[in-house]
């Protein structure tokens, strides 16, 4: 059985792993083939906003989340090892677009839309340090972001919204790729999503999450092997082509090993010295 978007019915039992379901095609290699692989648990699907917030309630006992919302609430989670959504270089899905250079946001205000945490700090952190930009705001908007952009406002945009967005080439926009400037400054990977365990899920799921680290991995590989009929059923919804949706898959990184972790405390680091974390959260790994 294979997963597909829309098909995340929860099955009302008190006994399942809930798990949190991200509904951007970057997550689609993680669970189009979970249940085929012996996932049993249940789905909640939610932008990672909405997913941050389950898990801090307690609604949720695993689920890919902001990397920014473990830093700001690092002592109720555990991570699961070897997993990650990152970029090393380009991430093709969170991108600004600006009528201007990032040198001439200087004063202005960026639109951004409220659905990943990770991705607006890492934008701030990247006007801060690298562009010296110490007055460059950030609001959301009531306004549709895609509206704004076409009025040629700058404005942040991730998800499948910025890459149908992106392929639609706005005219007189700069489009700049965050993972990517994040690499040409660092060198290191960019982590925006970490798979986070509540450590109150540990006493009734621990068989279940061991379960879970190498379901996920035989998932992306399965989907990988043969991506192109999985990317043929996003056509529609996403707005790109088959080898774009593709390219898309093979541009993120899944992995999360040294210099992932090296990246993430880098960018940790720098959200600290820039006011947004009031402190520098420790790893802490489900084994």
């Amino acid at each position: 059985m294979s997963v597909k978007r829309g098909d995340f019915d929860s099955m009302n039992s008190m006994t399942e792993l809930a798990l949190g379901y991200i509904p951007y095609l970057n997550c689609v290699p993680y669970y189009h083939y979970l249940k085929q692989c012996g996932f049993q648990g249940k789905y909640i699907s939610g932008v990672p906003s909405v997913l941050n917030r389950m898990l801090q309630n307690g609604e949720l006992d695993v689920s890919p989340s902001s990397s920014f919302e473990y830093a700001r609430n690092w002592r109720n989670y555990l991570l699961l090892p070897d997993h990650s959504i990152s970029s090393i270089g380009e991430v093709k899905s969170v991108l600004l677009f600006s009528p201007v250079p990032l040198a001439e946001l200087s004063g202005r205000k960026v639109a951004i839309t409220g659905e990943s945490a990770t991705s607006i700090n890492l934008l701030r952190v990247i006007l801060r340090e690298f562009y010296h930009l110490q007055n460059v705001t950030d609001i959301v908007p009531t306004a549709p972001i895609e509206k704004l952009i076409k009025q040629y406002q700058p404005a942040l945009l991730i998800g499948d919204r910025a890459l149908s967005l992106a392929g639609k080439k706005p005219k007189d926009m700069y489009i700049f790729d965050l993972g990517d400037i994040w690499y040409q400054h660092t060198g290191l990977p960019f982590v925006f999503a970490l798979w986070m365990v509540s450590r109150s899920a540990l006493n009734n799921f621990a068989d279940e999450l061991n379960a879970l680290n190498l379901q996920l991995k035989q998932s992306y590989g399965l989907l990988m092997q043969q991506p192109n009929p999985v990317a043929a059923t996003f056509v529609d919804s996403v707005g790109l082509n088959i080898s774009a949706i593709v390219d898309y898959w093979e541009t993120i990184d899944y992995r999360l090993d040294k210099d992932h972790l090296k990246g993430l405390q880098l960018f940790y680091q720098l959200c600290n010295k820039h006011s947004l974390l009031s402190e520098i959260p420790d790893l802490d790994f489900f084994y």
